[in-house]
């Protein structure tokens, strides 16, 4: 494994989404939040369908419109929604910091749902990091935004679809999936408009290049992150997704003269510390459980060795 282009990779990554999130914020006080989740979901849509039909992938196969598949897709659909509006509505610093409770809601949804085992000390670490979202919410505090709040439906339908994303049919390919979710937001775009009761608006040359970017810097994020969860260990890279809430402050304060609070940033300390903490221990039950794995088989290798 190669950790340290790996590394490289999900920082490239992370810088990526933030810039699709900066064009994302920036088109939502010129066009319609719906309108840009269409433009979106057609543009990044366009090029996962030519991928895979350039790997001879079936787009419209049976396994990848059915089950998990279509649940997974209706949660894109929603989290879609949610995120894009909350960009359009708060600080992007303040979103990128709630959406850092991500691993922590899969982790535990994983333990409630799919039966995963989850000790006290994960559970522990899961009730410091919404301690965490907590402080950057505010829930009857001053300077309570409302708006948050469609972070936190942003973060549980995202983890809901990761968790799905484990049920889908293994024959599905990550391009006809990738597809799926894209195409997902069309639909989501079009729902979000007859929500709003907004019209479409035209589109300027400024405008269009700004979308562009969007669409451009959101495949290639995705690229990248896949490249780096295939060359480097998960136990190298996964810390370095934590990069996002730097790149997020970075151009909050740059492009959109944000101030981030000490609350904010206490919270997203806390939230990024138990993630940590959570991820390093899965970590070493993994390797627990090989070595016991790895011990229980020995003797019957031995046995085969001397016969």
């Amino acid at each position: 494994m190669n950790n340290l282009n790996g590394i490289l990779f999900i920082i490239a990554a992370m810088a990526a989404f933030t810039l699709e999130d900066m064009f994302i914020k920036r088109l939502s006080g010129e066009i319609p939040v719906g309108q840009i989740l269409i433009m979106l979901g057609a543009g990044s849509g366009a090029v996962f369908a030519a991928v895979a039909l350039y790997r001879g992938d079936n787009l419209f196969a049976p396994a990848a419109w059915r089950g998990a598949a279509i649940l997974r897709t209706l949660s894109e659909a929603v989290g879609a929604m949610a995120f894009a509006t909350a960009l359009s509505l708060v600080d992007i610093s303040t979103v990128a910091a709630v959406f850092q409770a991500l691993p922590l809601v899969i982790t535990m949804g994983a333990a409630l749902f799919l039966g995963e085992q989850v000790g006290w000390r994960r559970w522990s670490a899961i009730c410091v990091g919404f301690v965490g979202v907590l402080m950057i919410v505010r829930p009857g505090l001053e300077g309570f935004d409302p708006s948050v709040i469609l972070v936190l439906f942003a973060v549980l339908a995202i983890a809901a679809r990761d968790l799905l994303t484990r049920l889908v049919d293994s024959s599905v390919s990550s391009a006809v999936v990738s597809f799926q979710a894209f195409a997902s937001l069309i639909v989501a775009g079009g729902v979000l408009l007859l929500m709003t009761g907004v019209q479409p608006s035209g589109v300027d040359t400024r405008q269009g290049a700004m979308m562009l970017g969007g669409i451009v810097f959101g495949v290639a994020g995705y690229y990248a992150i896949v490249t780096a969860t295939r060359i480097g260990d998960a136990s190298a890279i996964t810390p370095f997704r934590y990069s996002r809430l730097l790149f997020s402050i970075l151009i909050g304060v740059l492009v959109f003269g944000e101030r981030p609070d000490a609350m904010t940033l206490g919270g997203a300390a806390l939230i990024i510390a138990s993630g940590l903490y959570t991820f390093v221990r899965e970590r070493r039950i993994a390797r627990a459980e090989a070595r016991q794995l790895h011990a229980s088989s020995a003797p019957g290798q031995a046995a085969v060795s001397s016969s």
